[in-house]
């Protein structure tokens, strides 16, 4: 499986991705995921701002669609744990990430995602993970 299709099969495996309505694209290796803004994902109206619990998951949501590319031959990871540091409000606007696999073992993944609106150089928060690779 080449790594459009790869991504593709990942995008529509998932119900969540469809609520959230995420999208992306490939520029070779490269994978940027955009989460398009809808009034249903603001967690605080009186800021606004896009709840947490979305961008967490946005960016999760983006960890293994990086994984995907990389290892289309895998199964779906699962998540062992992630960490999340919520750098500034996301604003009532499309939010845009993308993943770094620090490490892909035989076992374990290490990949590092950063979320941002206006400029990557101004993060809006940032996700480290570990994922459980599936072995066939």
């Amino acid at each position: 499986m080449d790594k459009s299709a790869a991504l593709a099969a990942f995008l529509e495996r998932s119900p969540y991705i469809k609520f959230l309505g995420m999208k992306a694209e490939l520029q070779g290796d490269l994978l940027t995921a955009r989460l398009p803004f809808r009034k249903r994902l603001i967690g605080n109206p009186m800021i606004p701002a896009l709840h947490g619990g979305v961008i967490g998951a946005f960016m999760e949501m983006t960890a293994l669609a990086q994984l995907a590319v990389a290892e289309p031959s895998r199964r779906m990871p699962k998540t062992i744990d992630v960490t999340i540091e919520y750098l500034r409000p996301g604003k009532p606007q499309d939010l845009f990430a993308r993943a770094d696999l620090r490490k892909v073992g035989r076992r374990i993944a290490n990949v590092h995602v950063e979320a941002w609106q206006d400029s990557p150089e101004t993060p809006v928060a940032a996700l480290r993970g570990h994922f459980l690779l599936r072995q066939d």
